[in-house]
C-alpha cells in the first residue's frame, strides 16, 4: 500500500505499471475505468475516503437510463451533442459510493456551455488546474483535438480542503475528515475529457500531488483502446 501524504517515485512506477496493463483484461470503457479506481482506492487505504473517475460523453450516446438523469437535472432534454460530465467508477467509504448507478447527483452532468461551466466551482477549478479552460471541455474545436490529446496536464490540489470553494460540499469534508482533494485527467483523442478525484483524509503536500498527476498518463491508457465501447451494458 501507499502512503498519499509521501507520495514517490517509487509509487508512481508501480501504480503506473499496473494501470497500463489493467485494459487488457476488458472489452470496455466502464470496466476499465472501474477496474483504475479500484486499485486506487484498494492501495490507498484509509488516505482515501472517495475516488472518482469521471469522463465527459455525449448526450445522444449516453445509455437511457444516464439521459433520463441529465434531463431531469437539466429540466429538459439536451442537444445530442451536449457533453455530460458523466461517472464512470466510484469507490468510497460509504456503500452507496461504491457504484456509479447509485450516485444521487453525478451520474452524468450535462455541460451546455462555457458559462455554465464556471456555475460548477469544483468542476471549473478542476478543468482550469489541469490547464484547460471550459471551452476545452464542452466543445473542443476539431482541429486542437489532437493537440490537447497530446498535451502534458497539470494537477487539481485543494491542500486545504475545509473552508476551499473547490469543494463546496463542506458538510462531506467535516463528515469524513476530508484534509485534500487531488484530481488528475486530460483529453482522449475523442476530444472527450476525463479525470480521477481522490479525497484525502490526509493532508497531501505539494510535491506528493504533482507525482500524483503523472498518473494521468497511464490512466489515459486504461481509457484509450475501446473508442465507442465505453458502457459494458
Amino acid at each position: 500500500m501507499a502512503d498519499l501524504a509521501t507520495f514517490g517515485g517509487d509509487d508512481l512506477s508501480r501504480f503506473g505499471d499496473t494501470i497500463r496493463e489493467i485494459p487488457k483484461a476488458h472489452s470496455a470503457m466502464e470496466p476499465s475505468a472501474r477496474a483504475v479506481v479500484d486499485f486506487l482506492w484498494d492501495e490507498l487505504g484509509l488516505d482515501a475516503a472517495l475516488v472518482r473517475l469521471y469522463k465527459t460523453h455525449r448526450f445522444g450516446q449516453l445509455p437511457h437510463d444516464l439521459q433520463l438523469f441529465a434531463g431531469a437535472l437539466s429540466g429538459g432534454v439536451p442537444a445530442p451533442d451536449v457533453r455530460c460530465l458523466t461517472l464512470l467508477a466510484t469507490r468510497g467509504v460509504e456503500e452507496a459510493w461504491n457504484d456509479r448507478r447509485a450516485s444521487e447527483g453525478h451520474k452524468a452532468i450535462p455541460l451546455p456551455n462555457a458559462e455554465f461551466v464556471e456555475r460548477l466551482p469544483m468542476v471549473a477549478g478542476l478543468v482550469r488546474q489541469l490547464g484547460l479552460e471550459p471551452e476545452d471541455v464542452v466543445a473542443p474545436e476539431r482541429g486542437r483535438v489532437t493537440e490537447l490529446a497530446q498535451r502534458t496536464y497539470g494537477v487539481f490540489h485543494v491542500p486545504e480542503a475545509a473552508g476551499s470553494p473547490y469543494v463546496p460540499a463542506q458538510d462531506f469534508v467535516e463528515r469524513h475528515g476530508i484534509r485534500s482533494a487531488v484530481g488528475f485527467g486530460g483529453v482522449l483523442y475523442t476530444g472527450d475529457f476525463f479525470a480521477v478525484v481522490l479525497f484525502a483524509r490526509v493532508h497531501v503536500p505539494e510535491r506528493a500531488a504533482e507525482t500524483v498527476r503523472v498518473l494521468s498518463l497511464a490512466t489515459r491508457v486504461a481509457l484509450l483502446p475501446f473508442g465507442s465501447r465505453v458502457f459494458e451494458d
